[in-house]
């Protein structure tokens, strides 16, 4: 059985920068750590972190009135990921292809995350990318290429903002019209919805459906019946970042994971070191 313990003090890190971007309400930041604490102590640490998120940020919800404390940031991110992506769409290796190209961008824009890390440095982000052409790619892209061929419905599930303008140019080498995007149904953290969608021009590509959830990953059981429905009839799953995999890596579904890892817990359970980049098909 996975446990999650190591994951607590991020989650804990993670619930102090929403709530300082909520308000600059003192007061209401040492309440509502209070509450987080009290959260944690309950917690059943094999649950995975995007459902003690969920709790947490749902009451942070409730407590400040701020439907998406982070909006500003992911304006700032979609932007930012626009700028990259004209600096290093150019970039591509005369050895490499279209779609292995693609997929490296889409798992490298993954370090768009502020659950994983607050305080993202641009030019870190810049320079991040860049090596990403270069480094190690753990999995298989012969698998993941044959699975994206073969599937007539390809249902793909997408993770953070900014993050999504680099999903939108490896959905660009997908048939559009057997390809569903997903996003999150209501905005928590800085995960990508139907707003980072429009500004990717997501929509003007392929159908574009929310989950119905709050939490940051996709818990199925908190999402909504057309979005359940949507995956089950789905011949492949493309599941992005790591909150997905923590999610759906026991579901018994045709799906290729592909994130870059960002803690002990996820790098051991597939058998790598952290911040690698992995494509993990179990289709």
């Amino acid at each position: 059985m996975r446990t999650y313990l190591d994951c607590i003090p991020c989650f804990i890190r993670q619930s102090l920068d929403s709530v300082r971007a909520a308000t600059a309400d003192a007061a209401l930041h040492e309440q509502i750590m209070r509450e987080v604490l009290q959260i944690a102590g309950r917690m059943d640490f094999s649950q995975s972190p995007p459902s003690m998120a969920q709790v947490v940020h749902r009451r942070i919800r409730q407590l400040t009135g701020i439907e998406d404390p982070f909006r500003a940031v992911k304006d700032r991110q979609n932007q930012l990921a626009v700028e990259l992506g004209r600096v290093l769409g150019d970039r591509r290796p005369a050895s490499m292809g279209a779609l292995e190209f693609a997929v490296r961008l889409a798992i490298a824009g993954n370090i768009i995350d502020l659950g994983a890390k607050s305080g993202l440095d641009e030019a870190g982000i810049h320079t991040a990318m860049l090596a990403a052409l270069e480094e190690p790619l753990a999995g298989s892209m012969d698998r993941l290429a044959r699975a994206i061929q073969d599937a007539r419905r390809l249902l793909y599930l997408t993770d953070n903002a900014g993050e999504i303008v680099f999903d939108r140019l490896l959905i660009e080498q997908m048939p559009p019209d057997r390809v569903t995007v997903a996003v999150r149904g209501t905005p928590v953290i800085n995960d990508a919805t139907r707003e980072d969608a429009e500004f990717a021009g997501m929509t003007d590509l392929v159908p574009v459906i929310d989950n119905g959830s709050d939490a940051p990953g996709t818990i199925l059981a908190s999402c909504s019946q057309e979005f359940r429905q949507c995956f089950q009839r789905a011949d492949l799953i493309i599941a992005k970042g790591q909150g997905n995999y923590e999610t759906l890596c026991d579901e018994p579904a045709p799906i290729c994971f592909l994130l870059r890892v960002k803690c002990p817990v996820i790098a051991r359970d597939l058998g790598c070191d952290v911040d690698r980049m992995v494509i993990r098909c179990v289709a």
